[in-house]
This record gives C-alpha cells, structure tokens and sequence, in this order.
C-alpha cells in the first residue's frame, strides 16, 4: 500500500504557491519533491527518498488521485504556457533535471495526460531521463 497522504500533507500549505510561481514563469521556493515527483533511486537526500515514487504502480495511484492528479496535471500545463524561456530559466538548477525525470514517470503511464510528453519536447527536444528508465527497467 502506498502512503499518497504524504504528498497531500506537503502540498497543503505550498501547492497554491507552487502554481503561482510557475504560472509567473520562475521557480522560487523549495517544493520540487512533492509537486513533481521522480522514481526513487535518482537522490540520495532525506527528501528524495521520502518523496521518492516507487514504482508505476504508485505513479498510477498519484496520477489517479482526484487531488495529486489534478493538480500534476495542471501545474504541468503551466508549464507548457510559458513562452520563451528554459527549463533551466524556469526551474533553475538541478530542478530542470527532476522535471525531465517527473515528466519521463508520468508519460510513461497508460492513459496519461499527453502535457507531460508536450513537456519533453518543448523543454526537452523530446527526450526522455534515461535513469528514470533504466531505474524502471530494472523493477
């Protein structure tokens, strides 16, 4: 059994904040983790680790939550409505490369929202994070 409440607990006082911030084109404060989350096994920190998706199952229950899901889905086609500007210039550094990771997870789910591949291309030229798949592979 997955523990999602740990995202819902995170999100809760930052989601809002989190949008704004990236609706305004420029990732200010710290919630990378719980907002876009990657596969456990890319970072080693208390966080990763915490916030870490084990596994598809997992990013199919996340994705499938009428709270998380929504509001993945709508932050990441924030994303997709800024003009002119980087992953790197928005999410800064090493942020753009846990996007490219949250974005490869979520893309690679049955029936996912076509914004998280509309993500790897714009930001991306299309390519997937390769840890993230070989990290699947191996599962």
């Amino acid at each position: 059994m997955y523990d999602l409440h740990r995202f819902i607990e995170a999100q809760s006082k930052t989601y809002d904040d989190a949008l704004r911030e990236i609706q305004n084109g420029k990732k200010q404060t710290h919630w990378m983790w719980f907002i876009f989350p990657q596969i456990k096994g890319l970072g080693f920190t208390d966080y990763n680790i915490f916030y870490g998706i084990e596994n598809l199952h997992e990013a199919q229950r996340y994705y499938d939550h009428p709270v998380l899901g929504k509001r993945l889905v709508e932050i990441t086609n924030a994303l997709l409505e800024i003009e002119n500007k980087s992953a790197l210039e928005i999410m800064g550094k090493p942020d753009e490369r846990k996007l490219r990771s949250c974005m490869t997870l979520f893309s690679l789910l049955p029936n996912a929202s076509a914004c998280f591949l509309h993500v790897l291309k714009k930001y991306y030229d299309g390519e997937r994070d390769e840890r993230t798949i070989e990290i699947l592979r191996f599962q």
